[in-house]
């Protein structure tokens, strides 16, 4: 079974903790039998200001000092997930499947490999923010969930996805802007690139008329998300 834990705002290293404890539990108990479903858990959760630089990151990306990050109340991390930096904030949903994905059922049988995995993230994604009218989509050699390019807007991440496996046990996993202050992000480049933007749920729907311009509550987003999650991957 998948257990879903919802640690509200929690410290990024308490959360990392957490994370490389059920890692490390079901990596080993990976290549045991699975008995009837998948194993894991799914935690969702927010973070006080943090940066995160992945382990094939440029530090270069980070465009401030970390004097200077201090003093914003901001922290910083060198972590072993894919990609780049990134930002980690209020009112953003970040999701932690812990996963073996040797267990996780799909239409050719029991197994998902890594590639299937961060496509079913993204897709878990772009049909969350459906729901508030939001058409997410995947951009060719970045990933994550974008927005296409609009009037004088290029084209813009709305959640950024960074992952680890071994053994086909995952960890680390995705953040979804949804009310978040997008000026943090002006002190990195984020996930590395310089020509593209970011951006949030409550940006993309101020003044609209799918949502009557109201900032959507992160309590119905998670909903959402573990809805599209559990029946994208078959749980």
């Amino acid at each position: 079974m998948i257990e879903v834990l919802d640690k509200g705002v929690i410290d990024y290293g308490e959360a990392w903790t957490l994370q490389q404890a059920h890692f490390d539990a079901l990596l080993a108990s990976a290549g045991h039998p699975a008995g009837d479903g998948a194993r894991g858990v799914l935690m969702l959760c927010e973070h006080s200001h943090v940066y995160t630089l992945g382990k094939s990151g440029q530090a270069n990306n980070l465009l401030v000092s970390e004097t200077f990050l201090k003093s914003i109340g901001a922290s910083y991390y060198h972590i072993d997930r894919g990609g780049d930096i990134t930002y980690h904030g209020y009112g953003q949903l970040v999701g932690y499947p812990i996963l073996d994905l040797s267990t996780i059922r799909t239409e050719q049988g029991v197994g998902l490999g890594l590639k299937e995995y961060i496509h079913l993230l993204e897709e878990s994604v772009i049909a969350t923010v459906a729901e508030w009218g939001i058409e997410g989509r995947r951009v060719e050699h970045a990933t994550g969930v974008w927005l296409p390019a609009s009037g004088t807007r290029p084209e813009r991440k709305i959640c950024a996805i960074g992952v680890k496996a071994s053994r086909f046990v995952t960890m680390h996993g995705f953040a979804l802007n949804v009310t978040t202050d997008l000026k943090y992000f002006n002190y990195i480049n984020p996930c590395g690139f310089t020509d593209k933007g970011v951006t949030s749920m409550a940006a993309e729907l101020a003044g609209t008329e799918s949502d009557g311009g109201t900032v959507p509550d992160m309590a119905p987003v998670k909903e959402a998300y573990v809805r599209n999650f559990m029946k994208l991957f078959g749980i």
